[in-house]
């Protein structure tokens, strides 16, 4: 879940997902709401479980986080961040996927697609997410373009 560019990330423990009743053979959460801290320690002051039985949410603090970001609110929505990139680093990657012919599963590759993901300041996984979410759109446009001239000179003849 970490990213690219050194963000720090804040844990958090919400509801406890321990199963207090399997002794019994069922099943139910106690309905802890959150982790409460007891003094010093691993404890829920609430429900007595180890913080590890809480479910975790981590999200990034810092300067470049967005502000309007809630990871497991109300409502059970969960909104993700989203990478923002420059025009350069656009460029860059749209150059540099149609070179690995929109594939990263090279292996001689590997530290080539290293070197270039820390030269523009992506992580290798966000590079290949932005892959997978532009191959389609950059090798259709650049062939309906093609095609589209195509056309228009034949019909200019």
């Amino acid at each position: 879940m970490e990213g690219g560019s050194g963000e720090k990330w804040k844990s958090v423990y919400r509801e406890c997902l321990r199963n207090h009743a399997a002794s019994l053979g069922s099943y139910a959460t106690d309905g802890c709401g959150e982790f409460t801290v007891d003094g010093g320690g691993l404890q829920c002051a609430a429900c007595g479980c180890h913080r590890n039985f809480h479910r975790k949410v981590k999200y990034p603090v810092g300067p470049e986080s967005p502000g309007g970001m809630d990871y497991g609110g109300e409502g059970g929505s969960k909104k993700r961040f989203r990478s923002k990139f420059s025009t350069d680093q656009k460029e860059k990657m749209l150059a540099f996927a149609e070179k690995l012919g929109w594939k990263l599963q090279r292996k001689d590759l590997d530290d080539e697609i290293e070197r270039f993901c820390r030269s523009i300041g992506v992580s290798r996984q966000v590079f290949k997410v932005w892959m997978h979410n532009h191959k389609n759109s950059s090798s259709s446009s650049s062939a309906s373009a093609s095609a589209s001239t195509g056309n228009i000179s034949s019909l200019t003849h």
